[in-house]
C-alpha cells in the first residue's frame, strides 16, 4: 500500500486522484484513436491541461502521444504509406524549432484558452480544404502543424485531411497518420528537451500512462466492433466539447479575476 501511495504522489503538482484519472484517460483516449485514427489526442490534451502543471502539459502529452501513435503504427506497419514522409519530417523539425522559441513565454491561462479554442475549432469549425499532395504541401503542413503543436498539443485533425486525400483505404489512412504523428511528437519531445524541460520528475506518470495507452490501443479494435459508431462519435464530441469549454472558462476566470 505504501508503494502504491508513493507512486501516486510521485509526480510534482499531480494529486493521487489526478494520477489515476490521467492513467484511465490514457486508456480510453487510446481506444478512440485506435478506432478512428485521431481524436484521442485532442481529448487527452484537454484532460491533461486540467490536471497537470501548465509547464508540463505539452511536453508530457507529446511523450504519451508518441507512444500511442507509435504502437498503432507498429501494429499496422504494412499499411503505412511513406511517399511524403521525408518532406513532412523536415517541415516538422523547422516548425517545432520556431515554435519552441516562444512557447515558454506564453502565460499559463492563455495556453489553456488556446487549447480550448483549438479543440472547439477542430470539432465544429469548417473543414480544412485539402491541397493537392506534393513535397511542398507536406513540408508546409509539417511546419505549420508542428509550430501549432508546441502550443496546443494535439494537431492530428489538421494533418488528417491531407493523409486521407493521399490514401485510398482506411487501414492505410490510420497507419500513415499514426506514423506521421509519431515523427511529429518525437521531434517535439527532442525540442522540449533541448529547451531544458526535465521529463524525469514526471517519469512515473509517463510510464503508467504509456502502459494504459498500449492496452487501450489493443482494446479499441475489439470494443468498437459492437459499439455503434454514430453513438460513439456523438458521445465523444459532447464530452470533448464540455472539456474544451471548461478550459476556456478556467482561462477567462483566472485572467479577469
Amino acid at each position: 500500500m505504501d508503494l502504491l501511495n508513493n507512486l501516486l504522489s510521485s509526480a510534482p503538482g499531480i494529486s493521487a486522484w489526478a494520477f489515476i484519472v490521467l492513467c484511465v484517460s490514457s486508456f480510453f483516449t487510446s481506444v478512440i484513436s485506435a478506432a478512428f485514427g485521431l481524436g484521442g489526442g485532442a481529448m487527452l490534451i484537454s484532460i491533461i491541461a486540467s490536471l497537470m502543471p501548465p509547464i508540463a502539459i505539452i511536453p508530457v502529452h507529446a511523450v504519451i502521444q508518441m507512444s500511442s501513435n507509435f504502437s498503432r503504427a507498429t501494429m499496422m506497419w504494412r499499411h503505412i504509406k511513406y511517399t511524403w514522409m521525408t518532406s513532412f519530417v523536415i517541415g516538422t523539425t523547422i516548425g517545432a524549432t520556431l515554435g519552441g522559441q516562444i512557447v515558454f513565454a506564453l502565460p499559463a491561462n492563455l495556453l489553456k484558452g488556446i487549447i480550448g479554442i483549438f479543440i472547439l475549432y477542430s470539432l465544429w469549425g469548417p473543414s480544412t480544404g485539402v491541397i493537392g499532395p506534393s513535397r511542398k504541401t507536406f513540408f508546409g503542413i509539417g511546419a505549420v502543424s508542428s509550430f501549432a503543436t508546441m502550443f496546443v498539443g494535439g494537431t492530428g485533425p489538421l494533418i488528417a485531411p491531407f493523409i486521407r486525400a493521399t490514401t485510398n483505404e482506411r487501414r492505410m489512412t490510420v497507419a500513415t497518420h499514426a506514423a506521421f504523428m509519431s515523427w511529429q511528437h518525437g521531434v517535439k519531445i527532442l525540442t522540449f528537451g533541448i529547451l531544458g524541460f526535465s521529463f524525469a520528475p514526471y517519469l512515473s506518470i509517463i510510464i503508467c500512462m504509456i502502459l494504459f495507452g498500449i492496452v487501450g490501443t489493443w482494446s479499441g479494435k475489439t470494443i468498437l466492433l459492437w459499439m455503434p459508431e454514430r453513438i460513439f462519435r456523438k458521445t465523444f464530441s459532447f464530452v470533448l466539447t464540455v472539456l474544451a469549454l471548461r478550459l476556456l472558462y478556467e482561462s477567462l476566470i483566472h485572467t479577469w479575476v
